[in-house]
Parts: structure tokens; C-alpha cells; sequence
């Protein structure tokens, strides 16, 4: 992905893997960036689905 690093999945709902992997990376204390870009989604959206499901990502200063 170049210029902006936008993601062309729009409103896709969240699958059993993908909710499996957020919480595991969660766990482990990654940053929200790097878990988004791992997903593939938007830190947006990773961070909404991860608040949904009351999960706590690590804020990286």
C-alpha cells in the first residue's frame, strides 16, 4: 500500500479468525497500529471491535 495507507475493505464484518487474532495480539501488549496493520483494518475500526469485545490495547508514547 502506498500514499495514505488507506484500506479498501469498507464495512466488512469481522470474522471468527480475525476476532481470535485481535485478541490474542491484544493480549500479548502490541500497539494498536501494528495490530490493525497485522489485520489488515483500520485502527479505527480494530480499536472499536477491540472496545466492543473489552479489550484494553496498549497505547504506545
Amino acid at each position: 500500500m502506498a500514499k495514505g495507507e488507506t484500506f479498501e475493505r469498507h464495512r466488512q464484518p469481522w470474522t471468527a479468525d480475525e476476532i481470535q487474532k485481535l485478541h490474542t495480539l491484544a493480549k500479548k501488549g502490541m500497539a494498536l497500529k501494528a495490530i490493525a496493520k497485522a489485520l489488515k483494518r483500520s485502527e479505527e475500526s480494530t480499536k472499536d471491535r477491540a472496545k466492543a469485545d473489552g479489550l484494553s490495547i496498549a497505547k504506545l508514547r
